[in-house]
């Protein structure tokens, strides 16, 4: 398995060809997601190949973006399917990936330990002090795909999000946890629902 060389490529491609307006599923967000899946998967004693492989599919995990939002998490695992063996990944390699990336589809349905680290790595952000910064983006994008009309109905879909969402990881609870629950609740204080 060659990681670092792999990296390289989708990190390359991902610049080239993710779609410029995406303020969210930009190539910051997968550098976040990275970062994040690399150090939870730290914290949760994922080592070895195991290590490499939750990173890999934290990579690719919104690849498929690069060809629109529709499907887009069974589109990264096409894509990831088509250059990782190129890179040295087995088939066996591939399915563990290939669950990874579908348990970042929302609702999240993780199976196993690297699919539930790779589900806190996607949403850290919902527990971490940036999580106005990082929404604001989201709405931005949902809002340019028609999704959201405006503010309110912004932050009322965050409040379900956020009472429906879980973190899976012992780190996760313990470090985003009491954050994401100051977040709901002053979501649910400006939206008149507390």
């Amino acid at each position: 398995m060659q990681f670092e060389e792999a990296k390289e490529f989708i990190l390359a491609k991902l610049r080239a060809d993710l779609p410029q307006h995406l303020t969210y599923h930009s190539l910051n967000h997968i550098e976040d997601v990275y970062c994040a899946a690399s150090f939870l998967g730290k914290e949760e004693s994922i080592t070895g190949d195991d290590h490499l492989l939750l990173l890999t599919a934290a990579l690719f995990h919104d690849s498929g973006f690069m060809q629109g939002p529709k499907e887009h998490e069974r589109v990264s695992c096409e894509i990831a399917r088509q250059y990782l063996p190129g890179f040295g990944y087995t088939d066996a390699q591939l399915e563990k990936i290939d669950g990874m990336i579908m348990a970042t589809q929302i609702p999240q349905s993780p199976k196993n330990l690297l699919e539930e680290i790779i589900c806190d790595a996607d949403l850290d952000y919902l527990g971490r002090d940036d999580f106005e910064l990082i929404g604001n983006k989201l709405f931005a994008e949902l809002s340019m795909f028609g999704i959201l009309n405006n503010e309110d109905e912004w932050n009322r879909l965050q409040v379900r999000f956020l009472e429906k969402h879980q973190y899976f990881t012992k780190t996760a609870i313990r470090l985003r946890g009491d954050k994401k629950q100051a977040h709901l609740d002053n979501l649910k204080k400006l939206t008149g629902q507390l």
